[in-house]
C-alpha cells in the first residue's frame, strides 16, 4: 500500500462524481460521517473530484425537501429545484474560499492544469437532473457562469426534459424542452452526463452532431450488475466522441461487493471504449454503500492496487484520473 499511497499523491486520481454538497457537512473539516470531504481527499491524493447538485433525487418527487429538513438546510435554500442548486453551488464556494487556496472550483482547462502545479485540488461542478432549471432554457448560461460544467439531464424520474433508466419509467426520449436544452448545453460547452438517462433519452443524445457527453457514474451492462447499466453500444459511442466513463463503486451496479466486481467493469469498460475511455465515478455520499474493504475515499488506493497487479502503471493511471483530466481540460472551456 505504502508504493500506491505513493503513487495517489504523485498522480493526478480524478473522480467523476460525489453528492457531498447535498449533505450539507463542513467539506474543510474532516468527519467520519460520509465518504468525502476536503482532508479525506488530499489524504487520497484525489486531485480532481466532480460535485454534483441534487435538487431532486429520490424517485418520488416530493422526498427531497424532506431530506433537505433533516440535513438542516435553511428554509430559503429548500423553496424549489433552482434555489437548491444555488444554495450547494454557494457552499461549495464558501468551503473553497476556506480552505486556505488547497481547493479551487475548476471552470477552465487551464484553471485545472494551474490547480495540478500548484497542488490544489480542482472540484468540477455538475448538477443531477436538469429539472434544476424549472424549465427555463435561459438559467443554462447562469450555470455556467457559476462554475458549473455539466449536467444531467434526468436523475431518478423522468422530468421535462426526457426519460430516465429507472425502472418502470417507461423509457421515454427527449421532449422538444429536453431538446432546447442540449442546443443550449451544446452552445455553452456543458457537458450532458448520460448517467440516468434513458435508452432512447441516450438515442437522442447521441444523434446531436457536436454536443459532449460522458458518464459520471455507472455500471457496464455486459459485466453484469444493476438496471441502469450502460450497453456496450453506448460505450463505444460515449468513446468515439472522445468522452469518458467513470465506473461506479456501488455493489447494487456492480453485481458484487468487492474489489474484484470494480475492476471487472473497468476492464470490460477498458476493451470496448479503448484506454482512453474509462475512469472512476464512485457515487460517493450517493446513498449507496461501497465495496468491501472500502469506508470512504482514503480506500481508494486500494482498487488502484487492485488494478496494479493485473495491468501496467500507465494502463492504471489513465483509469485511475488520466483520462478524466483529459476529457475535463478539453471541455470545461478555455481562458
Amino acid at each position: 500500500m505504502g508504493d500506491v499511497k505513493e503513487l495517489h499523491q504523485r498522480w493526478c486520481i480524478a473522480d467523476g462524481h460525489a453528492d457531498s454538497l447535498m449533505w450539507n457537512r463542513d467539506l474543510c473539516e474532516r468527519s467520519t460521517e460520509g465518504h468525502v470531504d476536503f482532508p479525506r481527499l488530499r489524504e487520497a491524493g484525489v486531485k480532481l473530484q466532480c460535485f454534483t447538485l441534487v435538487t431532486r433525487g429520490f424517485p418520488f418527487i416530493g422526498g427531497f425537501p424532506l431530506f433537505a429538513a433533516w440535513r438542516k438546510w435553511p428554509r430559503e435554500a429548500r423553496g424549489g429545484e433552482w434555489l437548491r442548486a444555488l444554495w450547494q453551488i454557494e457552499k461549495l464556494e464558501s468551503f473553497c474560499a476556506r480552505s486556505g487556496d488547497t481547493v479551487r472550483i475548476a471552470t477552465t482547462g487551464v484553471g485545472l492544469e494551474d490547480n495540478l502545479a500548484h497542488g490544489r485540488l480542482s472540484a468540477v461542478l455538475g448538477v443531477e437532473g436538469g429539472h434544476a432549471i424549472e424549465g427555463k432554457v435561459e438559467r443554462l448560461a447562469e450555470l455556467h457562469r457559476r462554475g458549473v460544467r455539466f449536467m444531467g439531464l434526468t436523475h431518478l424520474s423522468n422530468n421535462d426534459l426526457g426519460g430516465s433508466s429507472f425502472p418502470m419509467m417507461g423509457n421515454r426520449g427527449l421532449t422538444p424542452l429536453g431538446h432546447q436544452v442540449m442546443e443550449q448545453m451544446a452552445h455553452l460547452g456543458l457537458s450532458v452526463d448520460v448517467a440516468h438517462a434513458s435508452e432512447q433519452t441516450l438515442t437522442d443524445l447521441f444523434a446531436h452532431p457536436t454536443v459532449r457527453y460522458f458518464s459520471s457514474h455507472t455500471g457496464v451492462r455486459a459485466a453484469g450488475g444493476g438496471w441502469r447499466n450502460l450497453s456496450d453500444v453506448a460505450l463505444r459511442t460515449i468513446a468515439q466522441r472522445g468522452g469518458v466513463v467513470g465506473i461506479i463503486l456501488a455493489p447494487v451496479y456492480l453485481g458484487g461487493d468487492t474489489m474484484d466486481d470494480v475492476v471487472r467493469h473497468v476492464e470490460h469498460a477498458v476493451d470496448v471504449m479503448g484506454e482512453e475511455g474509462v475512469g472512476v465515478g464512485s457515487d460517493y455520499d450517493g446513498m449507496v454503500a461501497l465495496p468491501k474493504g472500502m469506508r470512504d475515499v482514503t480506500d481508494l488506493p486500494r482498487l488502484t492496487e487492485a488494478l496494479l497487479r493485473r495491468h501496467p502503471e500507465s494502463w492504471v493511471e489513465r483509469v485511475m484520473g488520466g483520462n478524466f483530466r483529459r476529457y475535463f481540460r478539453e471541455t470545461l472551456g478555455g481562458g
